[in-house]
């Protein structure tokens, strides 16, 4: 992260449906919004039978994230956060289409879970409505995702993303804009059944107040504040009127809805089936909505990262206490890895990427996780866990990367394993990983005890460590250790050498 905060700050969401910036000046920590941008890109629409994808969705979602990219061109590293929902994750392409995406936004793009966008959206919506005692139930219709969260003050509890949103439910269900009362009522079904999981532990008494975010129940509540059919945000009786105007209608282009968007009209109905469903599920019978949202999370979040409150490292210490690491001997390895990071310096090309030294601090935490499941092999059970959890504040790729240093850190090393990283990563994770190696290997004995001060080289594929004299001849499972790992590197082109 800068070591100076940045003046300016933003946020891009590459929703479903949407693509939204915002930009907000940041002055003594506090933010004021200069700037907002939106396009209704319709990713979702893109995606073809075989969840690519199509060649014109993409293009267009380029020429978005051009222009987007233009008002952020002098913006310093680490002071934009760019992130890909439900469609991004859905999209076999994803990482074809995400190499030309981050190149014309010329920023890093990440993909987030349902999990973590619910989480980033209650912290927008928290951030927006500010903090009260009461327990709150948001939720956010995207275009390819719907978010369910309770929560209380900036805490959310209970988290939840089911894979229907308002794009990708018109598309099934009002294809070319065609209406019917049949078309309604098996989308509202199908949205029922999606939810009918989670109907108990989202149900109306386990909460205060009803909370609705995102485009698409902000157009619903101008809606039926327009037509009369609610004075106090979305209710379930305005709702029903809605449903019963829509249902007398044969296509989107009659509906004739003062106060909505003529962009949003052809995923206006799957948002509303959405919504309707839920409010019957739930037991909802009025619903407020908020102007935080996703991005607006995005930049709380953001913030976190500047100020050192990253709330990946917390994610890191849960993630360790639950699967009773041995939290001393992670930390002998975490300074040992601080030892050699200090001498490196700029001799490899590790400190191209500033955030080397988190990952490798993460690493030397969670590197034992695994131990919880089985000992047998544990380097592989830890590296699951932490590629398929619910890690909150990381993103897919985050935790990839995380998950191929942790992987790789004991036995075999194959340097295939990191070709697929995006850059720099590809380059960078084979030498963190070779310093985890190292530590690891060098506290293998677990003692409390000091390690002799020792110089670590590395220049190129030749890594070199030098110990003061006799030590390794005092230490000769270290060195039969040493052996063995020299052994390990070569097969990958590297080469270790200790005297």
């Amino acid at each position: 992260m800068p070591k100076k905060p940045p003046e300016t700050v933003a946020a891009v969401d590459l929703g479903s449906n949407s693509f939204h910036m915002i930009v907000c000046s940041l002055a003594d920590g506090k933010l004021q919004t200069i700037d907002r941008l939106k396009e209704m890109v319709r990713l979702a629409s893109g995606l073809d039978k075989k969840h690519n994808l199509d060649i014109a969705t993409q293009n267009r979602a380029l020429e978005c994230l051009q222009r987007f990219g233009q008002r952020i061109r002098n913006f310093p590293p680490g002071s934009v956060r760019a992130v890909g929902t439900s469609t991004l994750r859905t999209a076999k392409n994803a990482e074809q289409f995400l190499a030309k995406a981050e190149k014309a936004l010329n920023q890093p793009i990440d993909i987030i879970s349902g999990i973590e966008e619910a989480r980033l959206i209650y912290l927008g919506v928290s951030h927006s409505l500010g903090s009260n005692a009461n327990l709150r139930f948001v939720m956010d219709i995207g275009g390819g995702s719907t978010e369910y969260i309770i929560g209380q003050d900036a805490t959310p509890k209970k988290k939840e993303s089911l894979p229907m949103g308002c794009v990708s439910v018109s598309n099934a269900f009002f294809k070319n804009g065609r209406l019917s009362k049949s078309a309604m009522t098996q989308a509202v079904l199908f949205a029922a059944q999606q939810l009918e999981p989670f109907e108990k532990k989202f149900q109306r008494k386990n909460w205060d107040e009803a909370i609705g975010a995102s485009g698409t129940l902000r157009a619903i509540d101008k809606v039926l504040m327009v037509k009369n059919w609610s004075n106090n945000g979305i209710t379930l009786e305005g709702l029903e009127q809605l449903i019963a105007h829509i249902n007398r209608c044969d296509h989107v282009s009659e509906l004739d809805l003062p106060g909505l968007d003529p962009e949003r009209l052809p995923v206006f109905p799957g948002g509303v089936a959405i919504l309707y469903a839920t409010f019957q599920s739930l037991g909802i019978e009025q619903m407020t909505v908020s102007d935080g949202a996703l991005r607006e999370g995005l930049i709380q979040d953001l913030l976190g990262r500047i100020y050192d409150r990253d709330v990946r490292s917390a994610t890191v210490q849960t993630l360790a206490e639950r699967y009773h690491t041995d939290k001393e001997h992670a930390e002998r390895v975490r300074q040992t890895i601080h030892s050699m990071l200090a001498q490196l310096n700029n001799e490899t090309c590790l400190y191209n990427n500033e955030n080397s030294e988190q990952f490798l601090d993460w690493a030397a935490y969670l590197h034992e996780i695994g131990h919880d499941i089985a000992h047998n092999q544990y380097h592989k059970h830890s590296a699951y866990i932490i590629e398929n959890g619910d890690l909150a504040g990381f993103s897919r790729q985050d935790q990839i990367l995380l998950a191929t240093i942790v992987r790789s850190h004991r036995r075999k090393f194959s340097r295939s394993r990191f070709s697929d990283l995006p850059y720099p990563w590809d380059i960078d994770a084979p030498y963190l990983t070779i310093i985890l190696r190292l530590a690891v290997l060098l506290r293998r004995n677990r003692h409390e005890h000091q390690l002799p001060e020792f110089k670590i080289t590395i220049v190129k594929s030749k890594i070199r460590l030098q110990f003061p004299d006799n030590w390794l001849v005092q230490s000769p499972l270290t060195y039969a250790d040493l052996i063995q790992e020299a052994d390990y590197l070569k097969s990958s082109g590297f080469k270790l050498e200790f005297v």
